[in-house]
């Protein structure tokens, strides 16, 4: 039996549970097969305290870009010392950055969607498909409001670029909900969170947002596109 055939099923069971319940349900459905992956954003950090707290059975890891703000990578140490846990860091290809960088430049990404989205698939989209090979459970930290790319989502997916079922466990939390349990229960965030950088990817692709902007607007600000790096295609 496939892992896609009873997402019906499993969908409207998760839907009853809280976060921390249908972790652990899934977990136990799919010993062993359950991941995290965590880009240090806020509501991964909520998702990385209910899995380091509950002691859940569920691995943890993130992907360096080889890009990332220094205050990022600071949040894994902050994150492992507070939760006295491990996360597994997964790294591109050296050849298929090189080969990125000879083709396309050192900072390519500006001159085209196109290139942008090659840079995105060496860095991230490959290192993602093997992180969750031979997995079943991908757990991710979209919100719906997040964007409107992501409003249409469920908190149990299929995803077809990975073949695996995708869990949303914070889809319906509003941002002032997530704000009031980080504050609540101490939880560590990225300083640049509190100067405008709302969704924090790469330095090079991301900015500091004024009021009123989208949530995601900072993100690869010089193009007109769905915001949207290739790990989360619909």
């Amino acid at each position: 039996m496939s892992l896609k055939t009873n997402l019906h099923d499993l969908s409207e069971k998760v839907e009853k549970l809280d976060p921390v319940e249908a972790l652990g349900f899934l977990s136990d459905l799919f010993p062993g097969k359950v991941v995290f992956s965590t880009s240090l954003g806020q509501e991964d950090q909520v998702i990385t305290q209910l899995i380091a707290e509950s002691d859940l059975p569920v691995h943890i890891f993130s992907l360096d870009t080889g890009r990332l703000f220094p205050e990022t990578l600071d949040l894994i140490a902050r994150t492992e010392s507070k939760y006295k846990i491990r996360i597994q860091v997964l790294y591109p290809e050296r050849q298929s950055v090189e080969n990125l960088v000879e083709s396309r430049g050192i900072n390519g990404f500006y001159d085209s969607v196109e290139n942008r989205k090659s840079c995105c698939h060496v860095r991230k989209v490959e290192p993602l498909k093997r992180a969750l090979a031979g997995n079943s459970i991908w757990v991710t930290g979209l919100r719906a409001e997040q964007s409107a790319n992501r409003s249409s989502m469920r908190k149990i997916e299929w995803d077809e670029a990975n073949h695996i079922i995708k869990f949303n466990p914070l889809l319906d939390w509003s941002f002032d909900r997530m704000m009031a349990y980080i504050e609540e229960n101490k939880i560590p965030y990225n300083p640049l969170h509190d100067k405008g950088f709302i969704s924090i990817g790469c330095a090079p692709c991301t900015r500091a947002i004024s009021a009123g902007e989208d949530a995601r607007a900072g993100r690869w600000w010089w193009e007109d596109s769905k915001k949207e790096c290739g790990l989360h295609a619909k």
